[in-house]
């Protein structure tokens, strides 16, 4: 029987644990972490160090005062972790403003438990490094058999998708919004999940950091379909701001919005997040880039058509 303590201060990471079959084995989590919905009964170990109403624009200004203090986006509870004694403790090295760092992690544990925790760090930048970290965590919870059949089964569904595609030569251009104010496209694993999904990424490149651009480099590459995800916004919290991007000069004139082909998707419980759902979010990306080939039935949920 597995008796490993697991604190996941990842939201992606809690979702790998309970995908592994690990629910029970969870002692604590992240404030982000909320799905499954049952997790939200588990104690809390960290905090964000701002509030979470605020605007893109604040929202960015913000995270850039407490990074340029050298302090930190969130602070860990260590009081917290100490009373759950927890075996093992999984965060990241992938972003400093995504969730608890390594270093912080580190920091608040070193000296102060009573014993030593693993620290298991993740660090996807792609799709396999994505499963890779799936792989990682289940070695270090022992449930690598767990892990090889959850990879099984995950890239099962990607390859339907790829086949799906096999002879489709359309490839329709696809920009990626990852933040609002200012202006940022998804990189990472996104143009990946695009290409895969039977579309071609603009601006962003597939394994490296999603980078700021001007106004003017989306609208050079006047993309065919444009997807709003911010990461960590609900579909209704990026409808708050949405007036952000339709108010910009020259953007009714874009050929996705004179086609009707503006999406908002949730970038919160989706792509931005790297666990078992990443597979999910192929399957969003395949039903908005190719409607008429796919439909998984996220529609409404995971996705929306924005109607002018």
């Amino acid at each position: 029987m597995n008796n490993t303590r697991i604190i996941s201060l990842l939201p992606a990471a809690t979702e790998i644990v309970c995908a592994l079959g690990l629910e029970k084995n969870l002692v604590g989590r992240s404030h982000e972490c909320d799905h499954p919905e049952s997790v939200k009964a588990l104690p809390v170990c960290s905090e964000a160090n701002f509030p979470d109403d605020m605007s893109s624009a604040a929202i960015d200004v913000k995270v850039k005062e407490i990074l340029a203090d050298a302090l930190s986006v969130y602070t860990v509870k260590r009081k917290v972790i100490k009373q759950l004694v927890p075996d093992v403790v999984i965060t990241q090295a992938q972003c400093e403003v995504c969730a608890v760092s390594l270093k912080e992690v580190e920091e608040a544990l070193d000296n102060y438990l009573d014993k030593r925790a693993r620290i298991v760090s993740l660090q996807p930048n792609t799709l396999d490094d994505i499963f890779t970290d799936i792989t990682t965590v289940a070695d270090a919870l022992g449930v690598t058999k767990e892990g090889a059949r959850l990879i099984e089964d995950l890239r099962e569904r990607v390859d339907i998708v790829r086949h799906k595609l096999k002879f489709v030569e359309a490839r329709p251009t696809v920009a990626c919004i990852e933040w609002l104010e200012p202006l940022m496209v998804s990189g990472n694993w996104i143009p990946e999940l695009i290409a895969v999904a039977g579309g071609k990424s603009v601006i962003a490149e597939s394994g490296k950091h999603s980078p700021f651009v001007k106004w003017d480099d989306i609208l050079e590459h006047d993309p065919e379909i444009i997807v709003v995800m911010p990461c960590g916004f609900s579909i209704e919290r990026t409808m708050r701001e949405i007036d952000l991007l339709l108010n910009l000069p020259g953007f009714a004139a874009m050929q996705a919005v004179k086609n009707n082909r503006l999406y908002i998707a949730d970038g919160n419980q989706y792509f931005n997040r790297p666990g078992p759902r990443i597979v999910d979010s192929v399957e969003i990306m395949a039903e908005i880039i190719h409607p008429k080939l796919f439909s998984f039935g996220y529609e409404g949920e995971g996705w929306i058509k924005f109607s002018f």
